[in-house]
């Protein structure tokens, strides 16, 4: 059973509610989006088990401003540290009318890229609104639990006169330095306090306000469990980082238990998206954001590749050639197989599950196509000249339908990115199609050898297309007695000018045979004449 189903399997009651939710801290990165892609398939899953299900989503803009992303004007931000999100200006006013909404509008595009639909709601509006207020009332009245609950789970001391608040200063308009020290007739008593934080200080202001109506927040783990019963949550997991012994998680679970007397919503931790083993984050601008992967992969692509994972297992995840080239290999396989309809056993059957809930339909039907490798689309934008279409058309084993073209010509969209956005020197083809490389005038004796009896056997009857000329390429260095990676490496250097490339045949399948056989001619005459 897919990890999905199985919480489908174990879910009950007349209203589910599976939730998930993001701070709008900066340009949000793609690891935030495995979070988004688990809960949106516990949603399906639910669906297709025939369950009363509701996805959504919480924007948790009141927390506060606590670094200036690198992208960002410092000068223009910097006065907003310790701010409500959501009070901070916009970095683009016609964009979007706050910092809050901007960032997360931007997220929301990659949701409807994904075909990720939830409900979204704002944290401003649920405070605002009023729905928080009960919850408020409930916690500062038994802040002895919520402390005790801190020390027993996180051994976190909390003083006595600690209340689990954080007013929007009267003064300064900083909620991140504000510190509550009593609660009484429906008012708190707060400092903003100089030395709270180390990013921000705060004024020194002090005074009675009440703390309800969107005059302050929940310090967030308190928060957690207070939005679950304002929004009804039955599902929420949380990335590995909160789910640790003794770590957020527990810390609202036995909130939860403690002041409601209820049981938290299902929980399972997931783990993190890595670029070369570093955990992302969205305010050191480490990785890629969300909306640039979402601009490179198809969305079936980026959804498979956040669910073919288990969510308990690491993602590491690089837009290389390698990674990116191997991703729509695995993800065509699939498609292949699907198709194909052999597969038979449970294994296999499981196998293609991902692919199911890659798609971004929620009926569970899959689009098949006739597969265009990614690799072989890469290398031929990289030949001058070429007509891109008409050589698909040439390479393509049957006609391709309306629908192969419209995957055909996304990939080709995908392969434009790579190259111009991804790829570095080392991965790019630069062909010498009008001189010979200088690197090609300086080869060995064997290697000379080596491309003598290639250009005559390239001469005779040869079905030029890549598989057979790679075969040829390795047949013939066995008929001179050459090492291959010489052999290679002659080749490479008469076309690329360096010593290694992408596959050999299909470097030479792009090319025209007459072509091809001149200029490893014409590497032998120069290497005679300076003998």
């Amino acid at each position: 059973m897919f990890w999905a189903d199985k919480f489908a399997a174990d879910a009950s009651g007349d209203r589910i509610i599976v939730n998930d939710s993001k701070t709008p801290s900066g340009r949000v990165h793609v690891g935030s989006l495995r979070g988004v892609v688990i809960h949106d398939a516990i949603y399906r899953a639910l669906k297709h088990a025939g369950k009363p299900v509701t996805f959504t989503y919480g924007v948790d803009d009141y927390d506060a401003l606590d670094t200036v992303p690198h992208y960002l004007d410092k000068e223009k931000f910097s006065p907003y540290l310790g701010y409500p999100l959501c009070n901070v200006p916009s970095p683009d006013e016609v964009a979007a009318p706050d910092y809050a909404k901007y960032f997360m509008g931007e997220f929301l595009e990659v949701f409807e890229h994904l075909g990720v639909r939830p409900e979204v709601y704002y944290l401003r509006d649920i405070y605002r609104s009023g729905k928080m207020n009960q919850y408020i009332d409930l916690f500062l009245n038994n802040a002895h639990l919520v402390r005790e609950a801190y020390k027993e789970v996180s051994k976190a001391d909390r003083p006595d006169n600690w209340y689990p608040f954080q007013t929007i200063c009267e003064n300064c308009g900083k909620i991140a330095t504000t510190v509550v020290t009593d609660y009484k007739d429906g008012k708190v008593f707060y400092t903003c306090q100089p030395d709270a934080m180390n990013y921000v200080k705060g004024c020194g202001h002090s005074g009675w306000m009440s703390p309800f109506d969107g005059k302050g927040k929940l310090p967030w783990k308190v928060e957690w469990v207070a939005k679950w019963e304002v929004v009804g949550v039955s599902i929420e997991l949380a990335g590995k980082d909160h789910s640790q012994k003794g770590g957020s998680r527990d810390v609202a679970n036995s909130i939860c238990r403690k002041v409601l007397k209820k049981n938290p919503p299902t929980h399972a931790p997931y783990e993190f998206i890595l670029v070369n083993g570093t955990k992302m984050s969205s305010s050191k601008g480490v990785g890629s954001s969300a909306k640039e992967i979402a601009d490179l992969l198809p969305p079936e692509l980026l959804r498979f590749l956040m669910l073919r994972t288990q969510p308990r297992s690491v993602i590491n995840f690089m837009p290389n050639y390698e990674t990116i080239t191997r991703l729509f290999r695995d993800y065509d396989n699939l498609i292949d197989k699907y198709q194909a309809d052999t597969v038979k056993d449970e294994k296999a059957q499981e196998e293609l599950v991902p692919l199911i809930y890659s798609q971004l339909n929620t009926e569970e039907k899959v689009d098949g196509y006739q597969a265009f490798d990614i690799t072989t689309l890469i290398s031929l934008l990289q030949i001058p000249h070429l007509d891109i279409e008409a050589e698909i058309v040439a390479r393509s084993p049957n006609p391709l339908s309306d629908r192969d073209w419209v995957v055909v010509r996304d990939r080709i969209r995908v392969a434009q990115k790579w190259l111009q956005d991804y790829a570095d020197e080392e991965e790019k083809l630069v062909l010498y199609l009008d001189s010979l490389p200088e690197k090609a005038k300086n080869l060995s004796a064997e290697q000379i050898g080596y491309l003598e009896a290639l250009a005559t056997n390239l001469a005779g009857d040869v079905n030029w297309e890549g598989e057979e000329l790679q075969t040829l390429l390795f047949s013939t260095s066995k008929q001179v007695a050459i090492s291959q990676k010489d052999a290679f490496a002659a080749v490479y250097f008469t076309f690329l000018n360096k010593e290694r490339g992408p596959k050999a045949g299909s470097l030479l399948s792009y090319l025209d045979k007459a072509f091809v056989i001149q200029r490893i001619k014409d590497a032998i005459a120069s290497n005679l004449a300076t003998a």
